[in-house]
């Protein structure tokens, strides 16, 4: 099985190659891809070490699987370049989601809607990955009217150099900027560029995805994004309106048995989910559960999860595992 990683000396691509390892993925050559500037360097994987390639060298070398972190840019023009010889693409940037002909795929939601013809294969966002898995099988119970989201997103979204602009203003240290204020001991309540209704990008992709995920326009959806000085992960307040009533004792039970959640709601033991616990993990963590008292059928919660592994890498190698695991990878 020869496996491209590109973008993999990016902070998304360094997670994949770890995940790949993690799962134990059956890679028998490993293909590292990056910007020419990265070519010629070495990666290490499985104690091996691995020269990185341009992207025509990678498409040359005709892998059968391809996981993309390279931006939105690259992905529209290489794509298609590797799926023409024949290898799937799993693609981590926003290009090909609500590309009608693309699926977009959380697995524990809807991989059972891949073929072998499906080629390029999108991983939605990370914020959109950890709610729509928290509230899947919620949503079949009790079906879902509305939602209302605040994320609260870490530094590590926007990238290398949001971490160091976060680590200089710690270190009261002049730098290059990602964002357009400082960060550290602040909260930026704009996570991407804004559009024309007033919203940002980050936003319109949760309600635009949410809706693509659960195959499902009638349902409801409005954000806030906002930039927090964290480093492990993406956290979401969720205000969630169901089509009927609920009990809590039932919704915890259905949470609890969902999979790739984890349940932690122990108030007594201040037990409930935060992205310095999550970091690292794969799972989704959900806490804080909670009746809204001020309007029918309608429940809080907190999701937790850590955006560089199940809000991106490990989610395009769940993809991975399972196109390998049902025969659709040639």
């Amino acid at each position: 099985m020869k496996v491209a990683v590109v973008g993999a000396t990016g902070m998304v691509g360094e997670v994949m190659l770890k995940v790949l390892a993690e799962f134990n993925f059956p890679v028998t050559e490993l293909i590292p891809v990056a910007s020419e500037k990265s070519v010629g360097r070495e990666i290490l994987y499985k104690g091996k070490n691995y020269k990185v390639v341009s992207l025509s060298t990678a498409v040359t070398k005709k892998p059968q699987l391809a996981l993309f972190s390279a931006g939105g840019e690259t992905s529209l023009e290489w794509a298609p370049k590797f799926a023409a010889v024949g290898c799937t693409v799993v693609d981590n940037s926003s290009a090909w989601r609500m590309n009608p002909d693309c699926k977009l795929i959380v697995p524990e939601i809807n991989a059972h809607e891949l073929t072998a013809t499906d080629k390029i294969i999108a991983n939605p966002n990370c914020s959109t990955i950890q709610m729509v898995l928290a509230l899947s099988e919620l949503r079949k119970v009790y079906g879902i009217k509305r939602i209302v989201i605040s994320t609260y997103q870490s530094i590590t979204g926007t990238g290398v150099k949001a971490v160091k602009q976060l680590e200089n203003e710690r270190h009261k240290i002049e730098g290059e900027k990602a964002y357009h204020y400082p960060i550290d001991k602040n909260c930026i309540p704009q996570c991407d560029v804004f559009l024309e209704n007033g919203y940002t990008k980050e936003e319109m992709k949760l309600v635009n995805e949410t809706k693509k995920i659960f195959n499902d326009e009638s349902i409801q959806v409005t954000a806030t994004a906002v930039r927090v000085p964290v480093v492990g992960g993406h956290s979401e307040a969720l205000n969630v309106e169901f089509n009927r009533d609920f009990d809590l004792t039932e919704v915890r039970n259905i949470l609890a048995k969902t999979p790739g959640i984890v349940l932690q709601d122990n108030l007594k033991e201040f037990d409930y989910p935060m992205p310095r616990f999550a970091e690292g993990k794969n799972d989704v963590f959900v806490g804080r559960i909670r009746r809204d008292e001020s309007q029918a059928n309608t429940l809080n919660l907190w999701v937790v999860a850590d955006n560089l592994r199940k809000g991106a890498a490990t989610n395009a190698v769940q993809i991975a595992l399972y196109l390998n695991r049902k025969g659709l990878l040639s």
